[in-house]
């Protein structure tokens, strides 16, 4: 399976940040076992800003142009990572690590202790 990395700027079209809020809600779903689903449709609410207000955005898309990952930096902090649980360990994660570290000059990150997954990778 093939995947293109690139840097998207959201602007006015709704669609992009449509498929980056199922990513990341699928995404969360699978990883985050220590939120309810009450916590998840809470935190749901602010992710589209979230998402938006973030300074480099870059999407992973599989050959069908679909979205299966996107990583957040701001300055040299990534703020967020998120990758479709069905393409987990396929090494999507380290691909958009990297790419932050060498396109935008990422150099921190911070995750949630209780994400083990998260801390592991």
């Amino acid at each position: 399976m093939a995947f293109r990395i690139e840097d998207i700027e959201l602007g006015d079209d709704t669609g992009p940040l449509a498929e980056l809020v199922a990513c990341w809600r699928a995404s969360v779903e699978a990883t985050h076992t220590f939120l309810t689903p009450d916590d998840i449709e809470r935190i749901a609410a602010y992710v589209p800003d979230a998402i938006a207000s973030v300074a480099h955005l870059a999407v992973c898309r599989d050959e069908n142009g679909q979205v299966v990952g996107f990583i957040g930096v701001d300055g040299t902090m990534i703020e967020m990572l998120f990758i479709h649980p069905s393409l987990r360990g396929c090494g999507l994660g380290s691909l958009l690590l990297d790419h932050a570290v060498s396109e935008h000059g990422a150099t921190l990150v911070d995750v949630n202790e209780q994400n083990e997954q998260a801390v592991g990778f």
